[in-house]
């Protein structure tokens, strides 16, 4: 049998186009996520307080704007919101190397630079929301989520180990210009590319997907005068929508936590090399591929409910695992890359079920909107979760941050395991508004 999102990539030129741009977006921040807390610790020689301060800037926009960025996105022309924010993003990440070479790079400056960013980061991620339902058939909308995290989860894989021998090479802020190149092949994937009411052909090519789910229109009508909150009424009207959101933001705020006291005990404390370090965070990116990959044959098999258990278990549990080990060097390299396969297997898997149950559980004329409210509650929590691990770090010690986090991650995991949950079979139809 043909593997649906590979059929999809090779019969449907206009989202080929995207899928590629997200590929080398994908990469660059890959450099970015490396590349950032770096030039904080080590160009600028800041400690723990001012790494989270960074860390939380960029994420803060999705805090203060996201009800609103949804709002005002809905209806509007994604692919023109897509490719502006692709465009700014180049523009203000140019500003940390010159400045860097210029002798006047601050933490400060660096911080606005990033909470900009993280604006154009989020109308992006909105627009996106809404931009592949439209991109591709419903039939093909599992394979399609498929296809794009299948190549964010390779990019994991070589992104940190390539991220790190960039930094050891140019320096973090020199190596910031392959997330610019990353931005602007996303810019010039998502302009080429069509949604299927702009294409020729009267219809999109159907795959053959397998993704779990019930019948076709099954989105419920949406309000008639939609308001700022009809977003967070549709997550919270729904109790598998309001899972899976009270989920996602518990878990982000907890792996702020946990990945920024990391990335500070392994290399400053445990003598872990940042190439070593950038290599142990690819195993993530292995597992991610794995999950990825195996995601709609387990939720076949299994059933929706159990394979989104087994995912969490993975993601969620494992990482206690971490601080537990009294090694250093390459042997805890080899820790973190362990428990870093087998979370990316279940975050692989859990990435596919909740985005594709997202898009189909959501109305289609509210998909902004509604993404909008949950990057609100889901991304809004990172910013709280980077400046908590400042806290922690100052405070407890980044080792003792780290088992919180994980700890974090344990919790995040609760409103998802419950009997209505875990025996779903499929993708639930909601009920009529």
């Amino acid at each position: 049998m043909k593997d649906p999102s590979w059929v999809l990539l090779r019969t449907d030129r206009s989202f080929r186009r995207y899928w590629l741009g997200q590929g080398a977006a994908s990469a660059g921040a890959q450099v970015t996520g490396i590349a950032l807390p770096l030039v904080t610790a080590i160009a600028l020689d800041a400690g723990p307080a001012a790494v989270s301060l960074v860390a939380a800037a960029g994420t803060l926009p999705y805090l203060l704007f996201s009800l609103l960025a949804g709002h005002l996105l809905q209806g509007r022309d994604q692919r023109r919101s897509m490719v502006a924010a692709d465009l700014a993003q180049v523009v203000l990440l140019a500003q940390i190397p010159l400045a860097w070479a210029g002798g006047w790079l601050s933490v400060p400056l660096l911080a606005a630079i990033t909470f900009l960013s993280g604006c154009c980061a989020l109308v992006f991620g909105l627009s996106a929301f809404a931009f592949v339902p439209a991109l591709v058939a419903d039939q093909d909308l599992a394979p399609a989520n498929r296809a794009v995290q299948a190549t964010r989860t390779v990019t994991e894989i070589s992104g940190p180990g390539l991220a790190g021998l960039l930094v050891a090479a140019v320096g973090a802020p020199g190596a910031l210009i392959a997330t610019m190149l990353g931005h602007l092949a996303s810019a010039a994937g998502v302009a080429s590319s069509r949604p299927r009411e702009q294409r020729s052909l009267a219809a999109a090519p159907a795959s053959g997907a397998s993704m779990p789910a019930g019948k076709e229109n099954r989105n419920p009508v949406p309000e008639k005068r939609p308001t700022l909150l009809t977003g967070l009424r549709i997550l919270f009207g729904d109790r598998h929508l309001r899972a899976l959101t009270v989920h996602a933001a518990t878990y982000n705020a907890a792996e702020q936590i946990l990945m920024l006291n990391l990335i500070l005990w392994a290399v400053q404390q445990q003598d872990v090399g940042v190439g070593a370090y950038g290599l142990a965070l690819a195993g993530a990116g292995i597992g991610g591929l794995l999950g990825t990959l195996t995601a709609l044959h387990l939720a076949d098999k299994a059933g929706l409910g159990p394979a989104f258990a087994v995912s969490l278990l993975l993601s969620c549990a494992v990482p206690l695992l971490l601080p537990v080990w009294p090694v250093t060097g390459w042997t805890l390299a080899a820790v973190i890359a362990g428990v870093m396969l087998l979370r990316g297997i279940g975050e692989g898997n859990a990435n596919i079920y909740s985005l594709t149950m997202r898009q189909q559980l959501i109305p289609r004329e509210e998909l902004t909107r509604s993404a909008g409210a949950y990057t609100q509650v889901m991304y809004g929590s990172i910013p709280l979760g980077a400046l908590l691990a400042g806290v922690v770090g100052e405070t407890l010690g980044v080792r003792a941050g780290v088992l919180i986090g994980a700890a974090g991650l344990v919790l995040s995991a609760l409103p998802m395991l419950t009997p209505a949950f875990l025996r779903l079979r499929t993708i639930p139809v909601p009920a009529a508004a």
